[in-house]
């Protein structure tokens, strides 16, 4: 199997349509969280709940795609770069997997349904339970600090890799009409 200089286009596609969703729903969560209970809160609640569902359906697709076409090559990093890419990575995948799943088991456990785009009501993951809802938000909410503190250092890694080694690393990630430019 031959492997690639950049990554395909659907896999910067699905990466930035996934870094995009991830900020809009953790930006969303941060504002809406401290607002009095009222209609608003509940849209606010409810498009947050759509971003999750839709970044669970895309990590699906992306880990598919991933497995399927494999990633360009590290060779030029020390080993323990690519040892650290690599767990970043696989760490990124799963938190984008298992972030929106505590959501959906927060909203289960709270007695709150997730009903997608307002059209498809998903099933409860679990029975209404109070201190399971707790224990679940205190999950969902370490969870998604966590995702950020990784994506901080995946994208300083990425810039230190632009910036002071001048490689290629960042640039096959970006689309082919921004990476001409660079």
């Amino acid at each position: 199997m031959t492997i690639p200089a950049r990554y395909t286009s659907t896999a910067i596609a699905l990466h930035w349509l996934i870094f995009a969703l991830v900020a809009a729903g953790f930006s969303l969560a941060v504002y809406m969280v401290d607002l009095p209970l009222s209609p608003l809160k509940l849209r606010y609640f409810s498009w947050h709940k759509w971003i999750g569902v839709t970044v669970f359906m895309l990590a699906l697709v992306r880990l598919a795609w991933r497995l399927t076409h494999p990633a360009p090559s590290n060779a030029a990093m020390p080993r323990w770069q690519q040892r650290a890419a690599s767990a970043g990575h696989a760490a990124l995948y799963a938190l984008i997997i298992i972030i929106p799943i505590s959501g959906w088991l927060y909203s289960s456990a709270a007695g709150v349904q997730t009903v997608y785009l307002g059209v498809v009501a998903l099933p409860d993951l679990v029975g209404k339970d109070k201190a399971l809802a707790q224990l679940l938000k205190s999950i969902h909410v370490t969870l998604n600090y966590t995702l950020l503190g990784i994506v901080i250092v995946h994208a300083a890694a990425a810039l230190r890799h632009h910036f002071f080694d001048r490689d290629d690393v960042l640039k096959r990630m970006l689309p082919q009409r921004i990476n001409r430019k660079g």
